[in-house]
C-alpha cells in the first residue's frame, strides 16, 4: 500500500479514492446478491427513479443552504443511485459500473479537444472537424460540445433518434428529452425553435405574450371552462420559461428561488402571529404577510432557522 503523502489524509490520495470506490460497488454487489438486503433485492430500474429524483433535489438543496456537510452526505447518496443503477445492470447483463466509468472518460476528453489536444480528442471518439479550440472562450467551447454531441448522436446504432440537423428524419424538437423538468424542457423547446428562427425578436414581446395568456386564463376561469383554463395555465408556464431564456436565467432555479422566498414569508407569519394562522381574517392574514415581506423579517426568520438552516 502507498504510504500517506506529506501533509494530505490517506483519504485524500489518488489511490485511497479509487479503493474507496471499489469497496462502495462490493457493499452494493453484496446488498443485492442472495442473504443481502431484502429491499435492496427487491428493487427494480422503475422502482429507483423516484428516489433518484429525490436525491438529485436533496443535492440541489444542499447546495442553495451552502450546507457542505449536508452536500457531501447528499452526494453519497446521489453516488448511491448511479451504483444501484450499475450492479442492475451488470445483474441484467446490460453493462458494468467499469463500462460507465470508461464511457465517461472517452466522452470528456473527446468533448474537450481544447483541453487534452485533438489527437486524444479524435482518438476517444471526436468526429467532429474544423473546430476552433486555441485560445477560446467557454462559448465556443459550448459550440463545440454541440457540434460534437450531434454527431455522437448520429453515430449510434441505428442513427440520430433524437433530432433532424444529421439525419431529417425526425423533428427538431424530438432531440429535446422528455427526461427533464417541465420548466426545463419548455425552456430547451423555446431554444431549439428560436434555432429556426421561431422566437419573439426581443424580451418584451415575450412579456407581451405573458400578458395575453393570463388574460386568456382568466377569461376560462370566467366562464367556469377548467379544462380550458387547464390549457392555457400551460400555455402561460410555457410562455414563462421562454421570459426566463430571454433573460438569460435559469426558470427551474428561479421558481426554487421563489418557493424559498415564500417559505420565509410564511415562516415569519407565523412566528409574528400569536393564534394559529387559521383563525386569523383574511385582512389579519394580509397585514401579517404584508410585514413579513419586510427585510427586517425575513431577517428574523432566517435567525431562527439556526446558523445553516434555511436561506
Amino acid at each position: 500500500m502507498p504510504p500517506e503523502q506529506d501533509g494530505e489524509p490517506q483519504d485524500a490520495a489518488p489511490w485511497r479514492v479509487g479503493e474507496l470506490f471499489a469497496e462502495a460497488v462490493r457493499i452494493m454487489a453484496r446488498l443485492r446478491a442472495p442473504g443481502g438486503c431484502p429491499w435492496d433485492r427487491e428493487q427494480t430500474f422503475a422502482t429507483i427513479r423516484k428516489y433518484t429524483l429525490e436525491e438529485t433535489y436533496e443535492v440541489l438543496d444542499a447546495i442553495e443552504r451552502e450546507h457542505w456537510t449536508d452536500l457531501a452526505d447528499e452526494l453519497g447518496d446521489l453516488l448511491l443511485q448511479v451504483l444501484f443503477y450499475a450492479v442492475m445492470a451488470e445483474e441484467a447483463g446490460h453493462f458494468r459500473i467499469s463500462d460507465v466509468i470508461a464511457g465517461l472518460n472517452r466522452k470528456l476528453v473527446r468533448r474537450h479537444p481544447h483541453v487534452f489536444g485533438e489527437a486524444a480528442a479524435a482518438e476517444a471518439g471526436n468526429r467532429a472537424e474544423g473546430l476552433e479550440t486555441e485560445g477560446i472562450g467557454s462559448g465556443q467551447v459550448l459550440r463545440n460540445w454541440e457540434e460534437i454531441k450531434k454527431l455522437e448522436r448520429a453515430a449510434r446504432p441505428g442513427g440520430d433518434l433524437n433530432g433532424a440537423e444529421t439525419t431529417g428524419r425526425a423533428g427538431r424538437l424530438d432531440g429535446v428529452s422528455r427526461a427533464m423538468p417541465a420548466l426545463m424542457e419548455a425552456g430547451k423547446i423555446g431554444a431549439k425553435a428560436a434555432k429556426a428562427g421561431f422566437d419573439w425578436p426581443e424580451i418584451g414581446g415575450v412579456v407581451e405574450k405573458l400578458r395575453e395568456e393570463t388574460a386568456e386564463l382568466d377569461a376560462e376561469i370566467r366562464m367556469g371552462k377548467t379544462e380550458k383554463a387547464t390549457e392555457e395555465l400551460g400555455d402561460l408556464l410555457f410562455t414563462a420559461a421562454n421570459v426566463a431564456r430571454h433573460l438569460k436565467v435559469d426558470a427551474e432555479l428561479t421558481l426554487r428561488d421563489a418557493s424559498e422566498k415564500f417559505r420565509r414569508r410564511f415562516r415569519a407569519m407565523e412566528a409574528e402571529s400569536e393564534r394559529p394562522l387559521e383563525e386569523l381574517s383574511p385582512d389579519e392574514l394580509e397585514a401579517l404577510w404584508a410585514r413579513a415581506k419586510a427585510p427586517k423579517s425575513q431577517t428574523k426568520a432566517r435567525a431562527t432557522s439556526g446558523p445553516e438552516g434555511g436561506r
